[in-house]
């Protein structure tokens, strides 16, 4: 019990930090709330757009910048590299490569042009020969031209029955910075006005794109502002006049406007890798319940995090109690019982055979002559010697036996269910096991032997008067010579 006191009043304690700050987060969350009703406002265009903004960019990076990062890689991809520069000798190569870039990268098509041959390649094979009169063509005697390393644009895709399709067209260079041809993948406009959707939906927000001149290039499937489509201009809207006259062009910020009485913010971010302006837009109306949505939540969180720490603490409380009777109970050398865990054995294994009227035998064992080997190899020899006989000790018992070190080199074990004659026989196979055994240490043999009293217990036996006994037994094989087993009776006459 006096182990047990400062584990429960720390538990207690923990308990009522817990509590405590528990109940100062709710406090706290309470006050916040009613007091930031006042500066919604400035919450909103300061730190709860932008955080939208940040987690909308992420998962363009993640969804539609993935196909720019497919494509960048398909540029510098050695194989396609050498493959030009040796002269596009096998075109089912290419043909295999392009069919893999598009079903290990889910893809929506896969293609290379090369500036040798004009030959354009795709996953399903050589669509054609491209032409500087054709006008279907003119997209790669662009690319082959500009100075960007990539463009994105909107071309029906010849290989997918003229779908509508965002293509990433990535210059190709070989490895002397010459341009060899032009690749990359593409996306339907339908994919990607279904992420747009995806982000509006989840976000609760207008999401749309928009160039640097200011033209809707990329909304959801019901349009841009008031139903805007693709190629509109901002200004040309009449809902987005009071925002153009403070915005003529599209810049990275924080706006508010207002349309037909409703306030709306805005945050404004530069996507590099699309050069287009991403547009995260609110209306005012629905601050509020926002507001109140982000307080349950919270809660909701400080709830599950509060409960999640309590059950965690008082787990490791648990486990640390443990550790700590294990401490309490086990020899640190031997990992055998100590006095304090042999106690609790035993006097459950005596009240056991008491009652069930079954016998019990103790053995009382002490190495011979320990000091001296100590005195000549050292403490470390010593424990050497009594880790390796502790488990020869063990490998000589069953399980349901009860062994432990008794202090320095003395050891017990209770015999379960095991009267005098066989726990003397046990006795001495374990004084012949520890005779003809030698313990290595740094070099050296060591040999040494052991004395065992043993004893059984009677009817009115107390673990004392049991193990008293076991000892006179032990100190009578001491005294008659050693390294030999005495059994001792009660009312027995010592020879």
């Amino acid at each position: 019990m006096p182990l047990r006191s400062p584990l429960y009043s720390q538990r207690s304690l923990v308990l009522t930090l817990v509590a405590l700050l528990g109940a100062g987060f709710l406090a706290t969350s309470l006050l916040s709330y009613f007091a930031s009703r006042e500066s919604i406002r400035d919450n909103i265009v300061n730190t709860e757009l932008p955080l939208t903004s940040d987690t909308v960019y992420s998962e363009i990076q993640k969804d539609l910048v993935r196909p720019i990062l497919i494509s960048s890689m398909m540029s510098r991809d050695t194989f396609m590299r050498d493959w030009v520069v040796n002269g596009e000798q096998n075109p089912e190569q290419m043909t295999r490569y392009l069919d893999e870039v598009m079903t290990h990268y889910g893809a929506y098509t896969a293609f290379f042009v090369s500036n040798a041959t004009l030959t354009y390649y795709h996953a399903k094979g050589v669509l054609k020969q491209v032409k500087v009169d054709e006008p279907r063509d003119t997209w790669y005697f662009r690319v082959r031209d500009m100075q960007d390393p990539y463009e994105i644009n909107v071309d029906p895709d010849l290989a997918n029955k003229d779908n509508l399709t965002f293509f990433i067209n990535y210059k190709v260079y070989d490895y002397h910075n010459r341009f060899i041809g032009a690749a990359g993948v593409g996306l339907t406009v339908d994919a990607v006005i279904k992420l747009i959707d995806k982000y509006q939906q989840r976000y609760q927000r207008s999401v749309y794109f928009v160039d640097t001149f200011g033209r809707l290039v990329l909304t959801g499937a019901e349009g841009g502002p008031e139903g805007a489509h693709i190629g509109q201009s901002l200004g040309e809207l009449e809902s987005m006049k009071s925002l153009v006259s403070q915005l003529p062009k599209p810049h990275s910020g924080s706006y508010e406007y207002s349309t037909q009485g409703q306030g709306h913010f805005l945050n404004v971010r530069f996507i590099p890798e699309l050069n287009w302006y991403l547009f995260v837009d609110k209306r005012e109306d629905g601050a509020l319940s926002e507001i109140r949505q982000s307080l349950y939540l919270n809660l909701l969180i400080c709830l599950l995090v509060t409960l999640i720490v309590l059950a965690l603490l008082n787990r490791v409380i648990k486990r640390f109690q443990a550790k700590i009777q294990a401490h309490a109970t086990l020899d640190s050398l031997t990992e055998l019982p100590n006095r304090r865990g042999f106690d609790i054995l035993a006097a459950q294994a005596l009240h056991e055979a008491q009652r069930e009227t079954k016998p019990l035998t103790a053995l009382l064992l002490d190495l011979d002559h320990f000091k001296a080997l100590n005195d000549t190899y050292g403490h470390m020899a010593g424990d050497q010697v009594l880790i390796g006989f502790a488990r020869d000790l063990q490998s000589c018992l069953r399980h349901a036996d009860i062994v432990c070190r008794w202090g320095g080199e003395e050891f017990i074990v209770l015999l379960k269910d095991t009267d005098g004659e066989t726990g003397q026989k046990i006795a001495e196979k374990i004084r012949q096991h520890v005779e003809q055994h030698k313990y290595a240490y740094d070099g050296h043999s060591l040999h040494l032997t052991v004395s065992i009293g043993a004893t059984t217990v009677q009817r009115d036996d107390t673990l004392h008067t049991l193990l008293s006994r076991a000892d006179h037994a032990m100190y009578r094989a001491k005294q008659t010579g050693r390294n030999r087993t005495c059994m001792e009776m009660p009312h027995s006459t010592y020879a």
